[in-house]
């Protein structure tokens, strides 16, 4: 039984564990987004995201308490300068995870984890319900000219019919006359010079 034991293991000894979290860590903070497995982005969130609070109070205890994780200056300065400045107010909450469907490779569920401040435009759909559509790609909404035809009378525009009689009265005669043309040649014509 694992009563209580939170956190994934994520198919790695602790140590390597430890390093992979650390190094996807560096990678958003650095990055601001990341696109890794779904597993991996929900063990992150716990790890990460404490270094954040910490952040936020620029002391020299937190700094060596979140280096003591992160192992990076790079990462220690970014963290302690531009993050904290925009998660300021924020009081928790600053990843969030977005699906994005199977890998091709292996069919692993991939996700995008960003921080949340640094996203301008929010998603539009996060995966609840369902995509509406076919399999086909089809679509419920689309319509066959048939169809198109009855919904513009019903709503009072003009009928294709309409548009034809508004037709340019040159181009119609000239049509008329190369359809006489045609049939004043008649087969036997046609037949003498292919030959």
């Amino acid at each position: 039984m694992r009563h209580r034991k939170k956190g994934k293991k994520i198919g790695r000894t602790s140590s390597h564990r430890k390093r992979t979290l650390q190094a996807l860590s560096n990678a958003l903070i650095e990055n601001k987004q990341i696109t890794t497995t779904v597993t991996k982005a929900k063990a992150l969130r716990p790890f990460v995201e404490p270094l954040i609070t910490r952040a936020k109070e620029d002391t020299q205890h937190n700094r060596r308490e979140v280096f003591r994780h992160l192992q990076s200056n790079d990462a220690i300065d970014e963290l302690f300068g531009d993050v904290a400045e925009r998660v300021g107010d924020r009081p928790g909450g600053y990843t969030r995870i977005i699906k994005l469907g199977q890998r091709s490779g292996d069919g692993a569920e991939l996700a995008l984890i960003e921080l949340v401040d640094y996203n301008d435009v929010p998603p539009t759909d996060t995966g609840q319900g369902g995509s509406g559509g076919t399999r086909r790609g089809g679509g419920k909404g689309r319509r066959t000219s048939s169809e198109e035809e009855p919904a513009q009378q019903a709503q009072g525009g003009d009928s294709p019919s309409d548009d034809v009689s508004v037709e340019d009265p040159e181009s119609a005669e000239e049509e008329a006359s190369t359809d006489a043309d045609q049939n004043e040649a008649g087969p036997d014509e046609t037949e003498k010079d292919d030959r």
